[in-house]
């Protein structure tokens, strides 16, 4: 495990600052008339969450950017794969696109026996466009203000806390596992259809630990509905700075995020993946979207897509040895 913490912080290191990405201006190839009609970009998740924001908000520059309709659609069901699935049928001509996450991309391949696609060469990556941090929250009855007592109380009562998800194989349960792992400590896993039904239950009482986007967690910090002891990037998140990571608090390389990447079916042309990554990675960088952006708790990446296959080798690598090691099923 540590070596495959250690991979992602030096894959992630690679990835070039937002301000060094490429301008719309350079020569990046031809694409012909591309696009020269409306562009589907899938999003495999309900509407309202993360990932259907940073696609609206960068859809919409992209849109403007290169003068067609990109149209988002949200095709939810069975952990991103449905949508998945269906964008890996369609016509590599970059006319229908992917908003893929970790969730999906690099830990379904590990749970499922059999997928509608082929996870390993079904897509194309055109950026890793952002990363989302979560804090780890307790309910306010648990007695604990900071992480080292939270899994002091789990080593005393092994099994008895319980900890909720969004469901088995989500980045909040494997979050969770990551983190039982590396403490050596045991919570009782309570799955939900959802990150907001699992943040309700902890809102309610009905769990007692809870990993939680930053965006959703902020409000009820705010009131004292919950409690968070560590944010799970190495880096403590900007619209929680006095929350410390869970690596400075007492467990050292600890990394989990829910990440984004525009994908696109493969085969699809270099031409047109580079004039797409141009345009994203402008967009990105946009005053007007970056502070939507950031103001959901995302952190900007913008990542080329020569750094896709690296990035992907590895992030499957740590979560399917999380997966095997925890003996994690779906069924």
């Amino acid at each position: 495990m540590p070596a495959a913490r250690t991979s992602r912080r030096a894959v992630l290191a690679a990835l070039p600052m937002l301000a060094a990405l490429p301008r719309p201006g350079r020569s990046q190839g031809t694409a012909g008339g591309y696009p020269d009609r409306p562009v589907t970009v899938v999003n495999p998740w309900p509407p309202g969450g993360s990932s259907d924001s940073l696609t609206r908000i960068l859809m919409q520059r992209v849109s403007a950017d290169l003068g067609q309709a990109f149209v988002v659609e949200n095709r939810p069901g069975a952990t991103g794969t449905l949508g998945h699935g269906s964008v890996a049928r369609a016509r590599p001509d970059g006319y229908t696109l992917l908003l893929g996450t970790n969730s999906t991309y690099a830990i379904a391949p590990h749970l499922y026996a059999s997928l509608p696609y082929d996870s390993d060469h079904a897509f194309t990556g055109i950026s890793l466009l952002a990363t989302s941090p979560q804090l780890l929250c307790v309910h306010p009855s648990v007695p604990a203000r900071d992480l080292e007592q939270l899994l002091a109380l789990a080593r005393a009562q092994p099994g008895v806390l319980t900890f909720g998800t969004s469901g088995i194989g989500g980045t909040s349960h494997l979050a969770t596992e990551m983190l039982m792992s590396m403490a050596k400590i045991s919570m009782l896993h309570v799955p939900y259809r959802g990150g907001g039904p699992a943040a309700q239950a902890l809102l309610a009482g009905e769990t007692k630990v809870t990993f939680i986007d930053v965006i959703t967690a902020l409000p009820f910090l705010a009131t004292g509905q919950i409690r968070a002891l560590g944010v799970s990037t190495t880096e403590r998140a900007p619209l929680a700075p006095d929350v410390p990571s869970i690596a400075e608090a007492g467990l050292p390389g600890f990394q989990s995020s829910t990440d984004f990447a525009l994908l696109a079916p493969a085969g699809t042309p270099d031409a047109v993946i580079r004039k797409l990554y141009v345009a994203a990675s402008a967009a990105l960088r946009a005053p007007e979207v970056k502070e939507k952006l950031d103001a959901a708790g995302l952190n900007l990446v913008g990542a080329p897509p020569e750094a896709w296959p690296a990035y992907l080798a590895q992030e499957s690598r740590k979560w399917g040895d999380i997966i095997r090691a925890r003996n994690i099923r779906t069924g």
